[in-house]
């Protein structure tokens, strides 16, 4: 008898659905093909569904014909691409996620007053990226403890710290602690710039680690909160597995396994969850439970371009 416990709240979050539904409308209101800059989330099955639809993902904002539409996507981008999008006369339509713009700012803020930024994040991650856009030349980019002690600031720097919004839990805490340790002239935001979505599905799935014997981590490989999430469950000492959907799940993970724990990424697509637990039943699950954290009723706006068109107004 094997039982399957669902972590809630999983899957999509506001700024996803959000993201997601802008590239949608976009095509709706003037047809394809629409321009987005980046995967709009970290998703194969949403972006192959979106392409299908008739966007086109790019990279290089000039691989985009000029005065074409642009829709920046949820992990948002730095001025210098901004920038070269008004030089190309492109529409631009942002749809980076709230919480982002949040960080994005206060790196702005904070070193138009002289600090210097410590950024922690995956130096490579195209939010990062973005984020240290706003203050490359007083940006240090920090992944970890290590990268702490190689700091070369004096007690006298002035500092700010912030984080990528899709970081682990327990990894930010380990360097902010490193970071105090070394700099307690260290200032930062009053909130945690991890997202509520990432706490509240790293917090969900820590209910049911301690009694879990296996868990399992819907999402793409490329998604910064889904890697996190299996990471979660590794550190606690549980075999974890990141799949991307039913076919990627190995009937030898379920030998010896009584209690299997699931949970998708923030970009992770309902439906794809709905078919693992499908084949997890298929493999012999007999029960399964809903295991709910906390609701989730946070919603963002589309951005002013698409609400502007959707009621009439001109764009």
């Amino acid at each position: 008898m094997k039982k399957l416990l669902l972590s809630q709240p999983r899957g999509f979050c506001a700024g996803v659905e959000r993201a997601i539904e802008t590239v949608e409308k976009a095509i709706q209101l003037w047809g394809a093909p629409i321009y987005v800059k980046h995967e709009i989330v970290h998703n194969k099955h949403v972006v192959d569904d979106l392409k299908a639809k008739g966007a086109i993902f790019i990279e290089d904002v000039n691989d985009v014909p000029v005065g074409a539409r642009l829709i920046y996507s949820a992990h948002g981008v730095s001025p210098a691409v901004r920038e070269q999008a008004k030089q190309r006369q492109l529409i631009e339509i942002d749809a980076t996620c709230g919480l982002v713009t949040r960080v994005h700012s206060a790196v702005k803020r904070y070193a138009g007053q002289g600090y210097n930024i410590i950024l922690i994040g995956h130096r490579n991650h195209v939010e990062i990226i973005g984020t240290a856009g706003e203050a490359p030349d007083v940006t240090t980019i920090v992944e970890s403890v290590d990268d702490v002690a190689t700091l070369t600031f004096t007690e006298k720097d002035p500092l700010f710290y912030i984080t990528q919004t899709t970081l682990s839990l327990d990894d930010v805490k380990e360097i902010t602690e490193a970071l105090i340790a070394k700099y307690p002239q260290i200032i930062t935001l009053p909130s945690s710039s991890i997202c509520y979505a990432t706490t509240n599905r790293q917090m969900a799935l820590r209910e049911i680690t301690d009694q879990t014997d296996l868990v399992l981590v819907v999402g793409d490989p490329k998604s910064s909160n889904s890697n996190r999430l299996r990471e979660v469950a590794s550190k606690r000492g549980i075999a974890s597995y990141l799949i991307n959907n039913e076919k990627e799940i190995n009937p030898e993970w379920m030998n010896d396994v009584k209690t299997i724990g699931l949970t998708a990424g923030a970009s992770t697509p309902e439906a794809i969850v709905q078919r693992c637990i499908q084949r997890l039943i298929e493999l012999g699950v007999t029960e399964v439970e809903n295991v709910v954290f906390t609701q989730e009723d946070v919603v963002f706006q589309l951005p002013k371009p698409i609400v502007n068109a959707i009621f009439g107004a001109q764009v």
